[in-house]
């Protein structure tokens, strides 16, 4: 039973987490031959200020960038 934990900073729309869970279901079945009803694919969304990137946290990193 293929279980995907995918962790995304927050801001992803309902259609895009829909989306994603669409397009890796469809991977999972065409490239290993996995029944969908045997997937299970969770979104976890993490605050921006929790997640570092180049050695600062995310929010702070963005700002830079800006």
């Amino acid at each position: 039973m293929p279980y995907i934990n995918v962790q995304i900073t927050k801001g992803a729309s309902r259609e895009q987490k829909a989306k994603i869970v669409k397009d890796m279901t469809d991977s999972l079945v065409n490239v290993l031959g996995k029944k969908p009803e045997h997937i299970h694919i969770v979104i976890q969304e993490i605050n921006e200020e929790d997640w570092g990137f180049e050695g600062m946290l995310t929010d702070d990193w963005k700002k830079l960038k800006k």
